[in-house]
């Protein structure tokens, strides 16, 4: 076991182990390390820790020191002389004329080397192009042509299912991926659809990649001949993930649709295509998948009082529902929507009275309406106890009879259309009130 520490080099997302030199390193600090190419300004993402010795390419680089204030600000000046060797590239390789793309330019710590990348469908020339530049920034130029998928990890951005790259992110190599691999997973083959941003395979398809391949060594393949608990058929579809397929059985008709079958459920007889010649069809037949259910959680007697009535309380009448006693007078009274409340000056003695009245307009105490629940003058009433009988109604006079004495000469009152509701009264006592003067 060797003691090391864990950097990256221009935010990268390959790691490298480096000789700490008896520094103690914080994960998230900077340092400077002694790479190939010359110093180089790096984080730490992973502190002093013990690695195994075949993990380890040797010789083993050292750690020089770790990262100041003057570093940091190097660093900064070189982003931007990176900037400006960016802009001067794409001149000078249109002056030229070359057909290649520039894709980034990166400019070494102690700013000696400026390494410029960039792709081409085949080869070029550029030998012209780097005496220029040379002449340009006084520096060793190098120029680098690189692939699709290294443009797509220099330059970054969203792929189809909405996050980053994942060469861009966590990727420290690119993995080989095959059409095979769709295949095998039941992906569609539109190469649009399986194809990241770069043109190229997904590199996502290798990650599911050994779960599919170990499910499909126990899943039948297609047209393979089964038992199922319905009898025999062959197998149609295979779904890997839920480890069910769908099974043309012998004994249903030709418009009838597929059964879907779970893996434990079928017995294969021929594994793949083939003929049915000498092969057996055993009489027992699997028996059928019955999926476990997860028991359901405890709930406890108070909530579930709460949540849940039991078949008594269902049964029971509205009124026990609601809390009232079978007196009648329920705690909850009902509210009042506006105005004053109804008078409730009657006596112990008189008790309540039953609504025969219905939706009839209640008169102001010490007073009664006259002409029914009509609008109109007011006489003065007795004063409240029992309600004096009423005289019988008179017959309406004929046609073209003479009116009464009380009658004559008096406008007839119209009586207004009642819009609907009950009046509320105005005040409640025992004594009556003044009549209004006309």
């Amino acid at each position: 076991m060797t003691e090391v520490i864990s950097v990256r080099v221009r935010g990268g997302c390959k790691n490298y182990f480096f000789d700490h030199q008896g520094i103690q390193v914080k994960m998230g600090e900077q340092v400077i390390v002694e790479t190939a190419q010359g110093p180089e300004f790096a984080t730490c993402t992973q502190g002093n820790h013990e690695v195994d010795e075949s993990a380890i390419v040797k010789p083993l680089s050292p750690v020089l020191r770790m990262a100041t204030d003057g570093d940091r600000r190097t660093v900064e000046h070189n982003k931007k002389r990176e900037r400006e060797a960016f802009d001067i590239c794409e001149k000078k390789i249109a002056a030229h004329g070359l057909e290649m793309k520039l894709v980034n330019v990166s400019v070494s710590f102690d700013g000696n080397k400026i390494v410029f990348y960039f792709t081409a469908d085949g080869r070029v020339d550029f030998r012209e192009l780097v005496r220029d530049l040379a002449s340009v920034f006084r520096a060793r130029i190098e120029l680098r042509q690189i692939g699709v998928r290294d443009e797509a990890k220099m330059i970054g951005g969203l792929g189809i299912c909405g996050r980053p790259f994942c060469c861009s992110q966590f990727l420290d190599g690119f993995m080989p991926v095959s059409i095979k691999m769709a295949k095998t997973q039941n992906l569609s083959l539109n190469p649009t659809k399986i194809s990241g941003t770069c043109g190229r395979l997904m590199c996502c398809l290798k990650y599911e990649q050994n779960v599919y391949e170990e499910a499909a060594k126990r899943m039948p393949k297609v047209e393979s001949f089964v038992q199922t608990p319905d009898g025999p058929g062959n197998v149609k579809s295979v779904d890997l993930l839920r480890e069910t397929m769908k099974v043309a059985l012998d004994s249903a008709a030709p418009s009838e649709p597929l059964k879907c079958y779970h893996n434990c459920e079928v017995c294969v007889l021929r594994n793949g295509k083939g003929s049915r010649e000498g092969i057996e069809i055993p009489a027992e037949r699997p028996a059928r998948y019955v999926e476990e259910r997860e028991e359901e959680p405890f709930v406890s007697p108070v909530l579930a009082s709460s949540f849940y009535m039991s078949s008594e309380l269902e049964n029971a009448p509205m009124r026990e529902k609601i809390g009232m006693p079978e007196g009648g007078e329920g705690k909850s009274r009902r509210r009042h929507r506006g105005g004053r409340r109804r008078s409730g000056g009657k006596s112990a003695a008189e008790g309540q009275q039953p609504k025969a009245e219905g939706r009839r307009s209640a008169a102001k105490p010490g007073e009664e309406k006259k002409g029914g629940s009509g609008g109109g003058r007011t006489r003065p009433s007795k004063p409240q106890g029992a309600r004096p009988p009423q005289p019988a109604a008179q017959p309406r006079p004929a046609a073209g009879a003479a009116a009464p004495a009380g009658e004559t000469g008096e406008k007839k009152r119209h009586r207004p259309h009642h819009r609907g509701g009950r009046r509320r009264n105005k005040g409640s006592g025992e004594s009556g009130s003044a009549p209004k003067s006309e």
